[in-house]
């Protein structure tokens, strides 16, 4: 018997890393007020559920803005620091209104009366207080834009069918972006400038002329009292890069940086310089860019990913950085943390290591942790990443990291359909999609076996979202390469899935697919789980939100029901929430139920 359950001796549950990863205190990068910018705002896990906090950084004052069961996480300060707005919905369905409260704290008021509950399509705050432009997507209206005063109606200033947002209100409110998809491109947004009575001044279009497939989205207007300048991102040399439009003379201004991957920018508060983020190959770096000497300066940061960045009036730049080893800290040039939130401290995890693999499409990139002195064969997870225009990076994930306390290895694909590599690799997935991603996917595995890191007895197929719909499709196309399967918040009926889905992810999927479900059967058929359930032979765990819009329920259950029709091995976990969980206990609950299921099914686990 050993020391510690001898009769009369105790000790404390021993909390495991990987749960105190999910409690550790986590913050977003503060937003701040433009006219107020000792005023700010962030995201917290404090209290167990993420919620908004408000802070004044001249006093120190730290509080909890918003109080819901399941988290709070869309809001914004307006420009004067007088205002938060925040999206209230019902338990995760995205559908609701934005709500307002003083800064200092009260009450909480519908912040536009007039406007009926909708998904949110966007919202830019004027410098006065009272103005604001709003963006609404409904099954019924599309997308519509309305300019909202306070004491006014609100006057809706614009209309379509297909998927549209505000992009940002210039900084004497007489100008506004609005990202658009009128041409049924979801994936390649055109830019309109308009005026207040929602009359339009400019236009920027990439979509027309070529047969290139190019996308543009807005990045701010400059912080300048009458300044028309408009910084926006463009794909002309086949990624996401920054130029500067002049709204008013029409005169547009390449940056041309010569980085070799993505480019995304942001104005210093004077105007007179650009913050650019570099993200390549899964790292990101940032740099300051003079706009008068076009000198690109370099700003220090240690290895990893910048999820986020932002310029002070000072000339600092605060930002969240991680690694898949170092959890996530909001770090400021001026030197320490920016933000350092009471609570256990957040074990530290294992790095990645890179691998490029030959695919059908080109190099895949790879990333991979194992266990510290692990060697192969060893039980695999293939954690996919959701989008699917998203990518993974060298940046700390609480998920991976259980995965490998518990003895596995966790790669992550940056299949096709990934963003980071350049529009051809992002844009590759249309018309077969799903069925791409997995090719790539399927390549890794060879790789990953063939390597002898991973034992082809015990693998893993998971992930959320996107990824989730990857691992059932994955389950039923490539049946004897998967040990067991488990979907989070999956697309699983592809055609229910669009029938029920938001209006948004309809235009997305139209363009994905090329048509609706009634116009091209055969894709849908093509792309869907459910076409090859049948063939599903690896155990399967499914966890949904009751209230998901983006992957709803029905659709789900659908699959679920051939599961049990056939007799098949699989769990059903179903949650009050919508496409996750804000909850850190319920998040917790999740991933021990997954970890629980995997154990159970994989041959000496």
């Amino acid at each position: 018997m050993s020391e510690s359950n001898r009769p009369g001796t105790h000790s404390a549950p021993v909390t495991p890393d990987w749960e105190k990863r999910f409690r550790a205190p986590r913050v977003s990068l503060p937003d701040w007020a433009e006219d107020a910018p000792h005023r700010s705002l962030f995201v917290s896990n404090a209290t167990g559920t993420y919620e908004l906090y408000a802070w004044d950084r001249a006093s120190g004052e730290q509080r909890q803005a918003t109080d819901r069961p399941n988290g709070t996480t869309d809001g914004v300060l307006s420009p004067d620091g007088t205002w938060i707005w925040w999206f209230d919905d019902k338990d995760g369905d995205e559908f609701g209104i934005w709500r307002r409260q003083p800064f200092e704290g009260g009450a909480a008021e519908p912040a536009v009366p007039g406007l009926a509950p909708s998904y949110p399509a966007g919202l830019a705050l004027a410098r006065d207080g009272r103005t604001a432009v709003v963006g609404r997507s409904t099954d019924e209206d599309g997308t519509t834009i309305h300019l909202a005063r306070e004491g006014e109606a609100p006057a809706e200033i614009y209309r379509h069918r297909e998927s549209a947002g505000v992009g940002d209100l210039s900084h004497d409110g007489t100008l506004i972006a609005v990202e658009h998809t009128e041409h049924g491109d979801a994936m390649h947004a055109a830019l309109r400038v308009l005026r207040p009575d929602g009359t339009t001044v400019a236009e920027l279009d990439d979509t027309k002329g070529g047969t290139q497939e190019l996308g543009l989205e807005v990045l701010g207007f400059a912080p300048v009292e009458g300044d028309a300048r408009l910084l926006i991102g463009h794909q002309r040399r086949g990624r996401w890069e920054p130029l500067v439009w002049d709204v008013a003379t029409g005169e547009q201004t390449d940056l041309d940086l010569e980085l070799p991957g993505d480019v995304s920018a942001e104005w210093y508060p004077d105007g007179s310089a650009l913050l650019i983020a570099h993200g390549f190959e899964a790292r990101s770096e940032l740099f300051r860019f003079d706009l008068a000497t076009r000198e690109l300066t370099r700003i220090p940061t240690p290895p990893g990913t910048v999820s986020g960045a932002t310029a002070r009036p000072d000339g600092s730049v605060e930002y969240l950085w991680s690694s898949a080893e170092e959890p996530p800290a909001v770090r400021s040039t001026s030197g320490g943390v920016v933000l350092d939130p009471p609570g256990i401290v957040c074990p530290p995890s294992v790095p990645v290591e890179d691998v490029w693999v030959e695919g059908p499409g080109g190099r895949i990139h790879a990333l991979i942790q194992k266990p510290a002195g692990a060697t192969g064969p060893l039980p695999t997870v293939f954690d996919l990443h959701g989008g699917p225009t998203w990518h993974d990076s060298d940046s700390f994930a609480a998920g991976p990291a259980a995965w490998v306390d518990q003895g596995y290895a966790v790669i992550r694909v940056n299949y096709r359909g990934s963003t980071g590599y350049g529009r051809a690799w992002t844009d590759a997935l249309k018309h077969r999609v799903g069925l791409i991603e997995l090719e790539d996917v399927a390549a890794v595995r060879e790789w990953a076996v063939s390597s002898g890191l991973a034992d082809p007895s015990r693998l893993v197929l998971t992930g959320g979202s996107w990824g989730g719909y990857l691992t059932l499709l994955g389950i039923g196309t490539q049946p004897d390469a998967w040990t067991v399967g488990i979907a989070v918040v999956p697309v699983a009926d592809y055609v229910t899935a669009y029938h029920d889905e938001m209006e948004a992810l309809k235009a997305m999927d139209r363009t994905l697919l090329g048509g609706t479900p009634e116009e091209v059967p055969e894709r849908f058929e093509a792309s869907s789980p459910l076409t090859y359930v049948d063939q599903v032979k690896a155990p399967v765990y499914i966890s949904a939100g009751v209230n998901d819009p983006r992957c709803p329920i029905r659709q789900i259950d659908n699959y679920v029901k051939r599961l049990e029709t056939r007799g098949a091995v699989h769990e059903v976990y179903r949650y009050d929430a919508g496409h996750g969980s804000l909850v850190v206990d319920e998040r917790i609950k999740q991933v021990r139920l997954e970890m629980d299921f995997a154990a159970r099914h994989l041959p000496g686990a």
